[in-house]
């Protein structure tokens, strides 16, 4: 795989890896080769294969959130990218994920 770095330009909620800063709104300007990009696309469409498991789940009143294996992935899945994001990312970037918190707690993988 081509291991030269492109600007990519990442908005978390609806999974997008864009090329271009004014296609649609972002979040997190990174730096990632074709690998890189190409596993943080694998873990966007897990997440978004999760989300239909989680429709599902929601019609199901009696399992509880903290009980339910879907909600497990999509954390795991939220971890992985913000992950991703921090250690590709500029420093305004790791900045804000800091400032979040959401990588203290978790396994690191």
């Amino acid at each position: 795989m081509n291991d030269q770095k492109k600007t990519y330009y990442i908005s978390v909620g609806p999974g997008e890896i864009l090329t271009t800063p004014s296609a649609s709104p972002w979040q997190f300007k990174i730096e990632a080769n074709d690998e890189e990009i190409t596993k943080l696309r694998a873990i966007f469409d897990s997440s978004q294969v999760n989300s239909i498991g989680d429709f599902f789940r929601a019609h199901v009143p009696y399992v509880e959130y903290s009980n339910d294996s879907t909600n497990d992935q999509h954390d795991s899945n939220l971890y992985r990218v913000y992950h991703m994001i921090y250690e590709l990312g500029d420093q305004e970037a790791r900045d804000h994920i800091e400032s979040m918190g959401i990588l203290d707690g978790f396994r690191s993988e």
